[in-house]
């Protein structure tokens, strides 16, 4: 399965000379509102290209260290406004085109947000959309290796850390859009300005949302990782007997079961500002007041494809548990793991993406899995007609069956970056501490001379005139 795709936004044109208004007496600031207005416009540049470019040649991470070039002079424009040091002539107005928003036509809108705090949030969800994205042509350009009999040792592995370096950017991602959800938005909110009039790009749920699913995406590719070796020394015979690299049933079974609870409660989630919306279409005009289908349709199939892979390898493991009782719980499992394949590859698993050569590859790995699937239970019910003899359970008694599942990676809080100057940056930190120096020079200085003046009026009669 294929992490998500984002479209990514773009944004207009602003210039922060327009409504910035430096009021320190020297002009500090002047040079950093030039600047700032410079990162902003080559971040529009970034997007604007990635726009016109064609899906494989996309530069992502061009546009990760653009942001990490603009977000620190927004937070200092933002430090100093808080400050005083800069005053706004006017409230800024940001346009940003959504991207998440359920629409006609397919086309993203272009909405206008007022206020720092819109375009600081409306960065840092692109942040997060680019880490995704990023993750996932890096995943994109391994093909699948540990399938390939003719890759060395030395080669799997430099492709393993490849796939590790993908999981940590889908990390970081989670935790941006984590710190979106309990800091950024908050932050807006009590900035004056409430949530009404907010795509759904922007609101709390989505991002704890999207928290979530880059954090299954993680597990997901971490779950690959696991299992690299052992599927490098099934290649030539899948299936039953395992070889001796394979890893903890057990845990894999449980890494897919918080799959499987990571990607409901997104979808659960991603669906709140739609189900929420009044009934009478005439109370609430917006037309843009819910998820768009492609990302929840992409939830619902992980989650329902995580949870037959979960029950596939809860039958494997009865089936390799060596314990005889546990021989019709195996087929059991691997029946209904089984039916969920099949319900999938007939019900078009992978539309939501709406790419035919994303879907020929979702599609390709649920007949994969359910080959795998076939060639297990054909194994374990071949044993259990013939030497075990043991009931298959029905589903419902399976259902209590189930454990509760597991992390594979945690999410990586977002820090945010110092910001490029004003109150909180290097540069506010050294000029404090040169001027508390100087402060403490000068009155060290003063007790020099009033010790002075004492110890030269020792004698008797000292200061005293007769």
């Amino acid at each position: 399965m294929s992490t998500y795709l984002y479209e990514l936004p773009t944004t207009g044109a602003i210039s922060f000379g327009d409504f910035c208004v430096d009021t320190t007496a020297s002009n500090a600031y002047a040079s950093h509102i030039a600047e700032a207005t410079q990162a902003r416009a080559n971040l529009r540049g970034v997007l604007k290209a990635i726009k016109r470019t064609d899906t494989d040649d996309k530069d992502y991470l061009r546009l990760i260290k653009v942001l990490d070039e603009y977000l620190p002079y927004l937070l200092g424009i933002m430090a100093c406004v808080a400050s005083g040091d800069i005053r706004l002539k006017s409230e800024p107005q940001f346009s940003w085109r959504t991207t998440l928003s359920a629409h006609l036509f397919h086309m993203s809108p272009r909405i206008v947000l007022a206020s720092l705090h819109a375009d600081f949030a409306s960065s840092l969800l692109t942040y997060g959309f680019a880490l995704s994205n990023f993750a996932r042509v890096t995943v994109a350009s391994l093909g699948s290796y540990e399938h390939d009999r003719a890759i060395s040792e030395i080669e799997r592995k430099a492709k393993d850390e490849k796939l590790n370096f993908a999981v940590t950017m889908l990390c970081r991602a989670s935790g941006i859009f984590t710190y979106m959800s309990e800091r950024v938005l908050l932050d807006w909110d009590k900035a004056g300005e409430g949530a009404s009039g907010r795509p759904p790009d922007l609101s709390k749920e989505v991002n704890a949302a999207l928290a979530k699913m880059a954090l299954a995406d993680a597990q997901t590719l971490a779950i690959r990782k696991f299992l690299s070796k052992s599927a490098y020394d099934s290649t030539v015979s899948p299936g039953p007997p395992l070889p001796k690299s394979h890893p903890s049933i057990p845990l894999i079974f449980k890494f897919h079961l918080e799959c499987v609870s990571l990607y409901s409660s997104a979808r659960t989630l991603a669906m709140t500002p739609g189900s929420a919306r009044p009934s009478s279409p005439s109370s609430n005009p917006d037309p843009n007041a819910e998820v768009c289908v492609e990302l929840r349709r992409y939830l619902a199939d992980a989650s329902a494809f995580h949870a037959a892979l979960a029950h596939k390898w809860l039958g494997v493991d009865a089936g390799e548990s060596g314990v005889q009782e546990r021989g019709g719980e195996a087929v059991a499992w691997l029946l209904w793991a089984k039916k969920e394949l099949e319900d999938m590859k007939e019900g078009g698993l992978g539309i939501a993406v709406g790419r035919d050569r994303e879907k020929r590859g979702r599609k390709g790995r649920v007949a994969e899995e359910l080959e795998s699937v076939g060639v297990f239970l054909k194994h374990y019910k071949k044993i259990n007609d013939s030497l075990t003899f043991q009931p298959v359970p029905k589903q419902q008694d399976l259902q209590a069956r189930i454990p509760t599942g597991i992390l594979a990676v945690p999410a990586k809080p977002y820090k945010p970056p110092s910001p490029a100057f004003g109150p909180g940056s290097v540069e506010h930190a050294r000029l404090q501490t040169e001027a508390l120096a100087l402060e403490e020079d000068d009155s060290s200085g003063d007790e020099v001379v009033t010790r002075r003046s004492a110890s030269s009026r020792t004698y008797a009669g000292a200061g005293s005139y007769f």
